[in-house]
């Protein structure tokens, strides 16, 4: 059973975040994979089923987010090398997509608590959502909604993520690099 993991924050306040992609695209797998819901306090998140996948939005808040994945990856025994985390990332150009295993949290608190909670060697979904100018204002940054023209373009990006999604269930990892990593937004037109 593949577990897939959208990092972001609980409340509508933090719905059009750049903190929250991980929750929209959660959302959209969800809908695409005709999955329920079958939270529970104990899994400290929305959880949902399909046949053959569990998707997950911690409601931990980000600093937090292991302790709803190690909850449910205990409870599904769902091994490691099958949970799939999505997350935005600052030092990638918005719209850009990476994959990898394991690897640094980059200072991304989300990260760092998975880390703790179930070790690094689980597969991200790298999401670029840019930077701010200044390092000082990375926290505010994160925390404040796509601009209108983000806006605009997050559906076909959010599409272009699902499609990469569905395709690491069945694929190695190389493969699904080939189809969908991209450089920028602009590369999907």
């Amino acid at each position: 059973m593949t577990l897939f993991v959208g990092l972001g924050n609980p409340g509508s306040q933090y719905k059009n975040t750049r903190h929250n992609i991980g929750f929209k695209l959660i959302d959209k797998l969800v809908d695409d994979f005709g999955a329920r819901d079958i939270s529970k306090t104990s899994f400290h998140g929305k959880l949902y089923r399909s046949s053959n996948a569990l998707f997950l939005k911690p409601t931990t808040f980000m600093n937090l987010s292991g302790k709803s994945v190690q909850s449910v990856k205990q409870f599904f025994k769902v091994n490691l090398k099958y949970i799939i985390v999505i997350h935005d990332d600052i030092d990638l150009p918005f719209g850009a997509v990476r994959f990898k295993r394991g690897g640094g949290h980059g200072g991304h608190n989300g990260l760092k608590s998975l880390d703790v909670s179930i070790s690094k060697e689980y597969l991200r979904v790298r999401v670029g959502v840019d930077k701010p100018e200044h390092k000082s204002q990375v926290a505010d940054y994160v925390l404040h909604d796509f601009s209108d023209e983000e806006m605009q373009k997050l559906p076909q990006l959010i599409e272009h993520l699902a499609k990469a999604c569905k395709m690491l269930v069945d694929e190695e990892l190389n493969t699904v690099k080939s189809f969908y990593s991209l450089k920028s937004i602009e590369n999907l037109q």
